[in-house]
């Protein structure tokens, strides 16, 4: 698996980093691989159950079960170790860690979907960026097409560079609806300064058509994986 399986994270919280990875998933179904999907954790479970792995787990059409796949699910939407501590309970980082283990033992690429950014916490002294390394994936960041996304992109990125996390690439994402033209302004300068470091745009139109994963570039992501592994 080494240099295909991913880690899907993102600038902020609700910039489209299900529906990316859900798009991602696909786009490697595409090229035959079967794929394993996990949400270590999600927060703002209500009695419907965990609804991001429920769309990686149908993106993926996998039999694995909910908890395997979304061991850590707690209601309180936030992040999780403040959802954990309402609950009177700790984020078992040990026990997402032998889900993967598990899953990754059973499919030939797995896609894993962090909850809010990098530095997003998890257990005391933990956060989601620590997750990723632990279990030894490069990060597909996902940035939306709005207003702040230069700041935030950038930011994402040199901390992924800090750490020394290899990145697959970035993926910009239409999550807010239609742009205006001050977010397509500040799109057009992010496009530049991230260059070839863009491996797909997901809009808003693509998903409503179901193509979403066709705007995915999965051969240079799987490339730059590797190359960035390796290096």
């Amino acid at each position: 698996m080494v240099g295909r399986s991913l880690f899907i994270t993102g600038t902020d919280t609700g910039v489209g980093k299900t529906v990316v990875a859900c798009a991602v998933v696909r786009a490697l179904r595409e090229r035959g691989f079967d794929v394993g999907v996990m949400k270590p954790m999600e927060t703002g479970v209500l009695n419907e159950g965990p609804l991001d792995a429920q769309a990686l787990r149908d993106a993926a059409g996998v039999s694995d079960t909910i908890e395997e796949i979304c061991p850590l699910q707690f209601a309180l939407p936030a992040a999780p170790n403040v959802a954990a501590a309402e609950e009177g309970r700790i984020v078992d980082l040990d026990r997402v860690r032998d889900n993967y283990a598990t899953l990754a033992a059973r499919h030939e690429v797995m896609v894993v979907e962090g909850a809010g950014g990098l530095l997003v916490p998890t257990a005391p002294g933990h956060d989601m960026g620590d997750l990723a390394q632990g279990l030894d994936l490069p990060l597909i960041v996902v940035a939306r097409m709005a207003l702040g996304t230069i700041n935030h992109t950038l930011l994402t990125l040199r901390e992924i560079e800090r750490r020394k996390i290899p990145l697959a690439g970035v993926i910009l994402s239409e999550s807010n609806g239609p742009l205006s033209n001050s977010d397509r302004a500040n799109l057009t300068h992010l496009r530049a300064e991230l260059g070839d470091t863009v491996v797909g745009e997901v809009t808003a139109q693509s998903v409503a058509s179901d193509t979403a994963h066709k705007n995915i570039q999965i051969d240079r992501v799987l490339s730059a994986s590797s190359q960035r592994r390796a290096s």
